[in-house]
């Protein structure tokens, strides 16, 4: 370590399962650096819209991010300078809906279908990039590619909140097909009488399921990597720790779970099934590299960003192994595994 220790750390994540999320939830991140006089901080809870914008831009030297793919790669490409030091994957529900009766019953049906492709105001649509992938992968499974369907683009901002727009213009007849994910949108498309027409999470293959959030990086500034490696180090043993707890605690999880997505036990019940605790441990082996190597190669390729990013030369792996050497010291993991 190099220099005074920071006065912050920020932590930032999607509202998705994460193990930051868990170990926010529990206290463990604020308890581990309690004793360096260090604060332990949110973006969640930053009262500054411009510093809650570094979940995407991510420019802020002592900010941990686990989000999804498409901000990462793209701060990555527009020149933040980070690194990536983890890779989740982790199932989340992904589906593509369609109203009954309406002949959708696999990826072959999507041929010659409209397919809701939404725009949002924000600074990288993720919102867009998740739909564009979303049909890539189902269409690819039946040997078809986008060019095979007809897109249609929506105002994702008409209505407020997650997939509401989309569903709307599925159930007002606008559109053949809307993808969803995660647990918010299973509570919606109930609400719409949507039905699902293609499970993502059944396609045997995983190149078909990448989308946002699979995999799921977690990310950190490389100057802070280069200047206190150990804070880098022991905030990812937290998270390793935490995924251990969230293995012994599916009860425990599906609560935070709730609390995290904005989503009702239902709904959390019935996008993460069975198994769906043991999955929140971060690795950087090669298949996760090359299945976020296709990600940012499809995603560039549909102008989300410009740069290329080489996921490789990106990749750390070194704070995540040391990280592994030391789960075992936490307090809490003696704990909660005596």
């Amino acid at each position: 370590m190099t220099g005074t220790p920071p006065a912050d750390l920020w932590f930032t994540r999607c509202p998705v399962p994460t193990a930051t999320g868990i170990a926010a939830d529990q206290g463990w991140l604020a308890a581990e650096f309690a004793a360096d006089g260090i604060a332990v901080r949110s973006l969640q809870e930053a009262g500054a819209a411009a510093v809650r914008g570094e979940h995407f831009r991510h420019r802020l030297p002592t900010l941990v991010r686990e989000g999804g793919n498409v901000p990462a790669l793209w701060a990555r490409s527009t020149g933040a300078p980070t690194r990536l030091v983890g890779l989740t994957w982790f199932e989340e529900r992904q589906v593509v809906l369609a109203r009954p009766g309406a002949g959708l019953h696999g990826p072959h049906d999507l041929k010659g279908r409209r397919l809701a492709v939404p725009r949002r105001a924000i600074e990288i649509d993720f919102w867009r990039a998740m739909a564009l992938r979303g049909f890539d992968g189902a269409l690819r499974h039946a040997g078809l590619t986008l060019a095979d369907a007809e897109l249609v683009d929506l105002d994702g901002d008409v209505l407020p909140g997650q997939w509401e727009a989309e569903l709307a213009a599925l159930r007002d007849g606008h559109v053949d097909a809307v993808y969803t994910k995660g647990s918010v949108a299973v509570e919606t498309a109930a609400r719409y009488g949507a039905e699902v027409a293609i499970d993502l999470d059944a396609l045997p293959d995983r190149r078909w399921r990448v989308n946002n959030g699979t995999p799921r990086p977690i990310t950190v500034d490389q100057r802070l990597l280069d200047e206190h490696p150990d804070l880098v180090v022991r905030f990812l043993a937290v998270l390793l720790g935490a995924a251990d707890w969230a293995r012994a605690d599916p009860g425990g999880l599906a609560r935070i779970l709730a609390d995290e997505t904005g989503s009702g036990a239902e709904g959390v019940a019935r996008a993460y099934g069975d198994g769906f605790h043991r999955d929140l441990h971060a690795a950087l082996d090669a298949d996760r590299l090359e299945l976020l190597a296709g990600q940012e190669e499809f995603l560039r390729r549909h102008g989300f960003h410009d740069a290329p990013v080489d996921v490789s030369a990106w990749a750390d792996p070194a704070p995540l192994a040391a990280a592994r050497d030391l789960v075992p010291r936490l307090a809490f993991v003696a704990q909660e595994h005596p």
